[in-house]
């Protein structure tokens, strides 16, 4: 197969050094900013400080804030992962009509514009008595996040050989053992990514967290209400945080992958 002409890859690899730079430099510009010691967002820096970092741990409507958005993502993560997986295994072992309109069914929420999604979580929590609740709330980032658990959970079940559950079948082992001791040491790596991916995609949600969770303040809502009140550079350090946070996650994800031989496998 023709890999292409020179100029070709080169464009390719422009396209993708110019891509890459684009995403970077709005970082590299946020985190020194969080260091600084000017009394308004300058910069570069006159100077290094930890002073926005000061005010955001000494804030406790910020701690409140960071303390809703951890239980939640921690919650909604454990939900996403169980039903996630659960749909990832039967969809993925299942022959069954209309499995193909329940798998895009499931996938929905990543397909649809995040707005629409919000509307339609509105109007369905606001019916059920569970709009402003923390709860409701849950309930909102479990639904967002089950996609991405079926996607790294559906490849990694495709993988797994099926006559590993067969032998343990055939030895008389029930379904739940079976799930607990045979297939899941086998998925551990991940399992734990899918978990990973879905607590960082709670605890990053902002457009459906503002429709869903009334006078409950998550980190990035707290933070989008104070973009619209006021500039305020303590939001260069929760972003500093929150990238730093990100980072951790997704080296994690991959160091895990890695180690257990199913980075091609999983990266979507």
């Amino acid at each position: 197969m023709s890999t292409g002409s020179p100029w070709t890859r080169r464009l390719l690899a422009a396209v993708g050094i110019f891509g890459l730079v684009f995403l970077t430099v709005p970082i590299l510009i946020v985190i020194p900013m969080s260091f600084s010691s000017a009394k308004a967002l300058t910069f570069p820096p006159p100077g290094f400080s930890l002073r926005w970092y000061e005010a955001f741990f000494g804030d406790p409507r910020w701690m409140e804030a960071m303390w809703i958005s951890t239980g939640v993502a921690a919650v909604s993560s454990l939900l996403a992962l169980v039903l996630g997986g659960l749909a990832a295994y039967g969809l993925r072992r299942g022959s069954f009509a209309g499995r193909d309109w329940a798998e895009g069914n499931f996938m929905a929420p990543l397909i649809v514009p995040t707005i629409i999604v919000a509307i339609a979580l509105y109007l369905a929590l606001a019916k059920i008595g569970l709009l402003g609740s923390l709860l409701g709330l849950v309930l909102a980032h479990t639904v967002l996040n089950v996609p991405l658990v079926m996607m790294v959970m559906g490849v990694a079940i495709r993988e797994l050989d099926p006559r590993i559950e067969q032998v343990a079948w055939s030895l008389g082992a029930s379904w739940r053992y079976t799930v607990w001791k045979v297939m899941l040491p086998n998925l551990a790596p991940s399992v734990f990514a899918a978990w990973l991916f879905a607590f960082i995609g709670s605890f990053d949600e902002v457009i459906v967290t503002s429709f869903i969770a009334g006078k409950h303040d998550t980190v990035p809502k707290k933070m989008f209400n104070e973009l619209v009140l006021e500039v305020n550079p303590t939001i260069t350090a929760v972003a500093t945080l929150l990238i730093g946070l990100t980072v951790l996650a997704l080296a994690a994800i991959t160091v895990v992958l890695a180690r257990a031989g199913k980075l091609k496998q999983t990266i979507v």
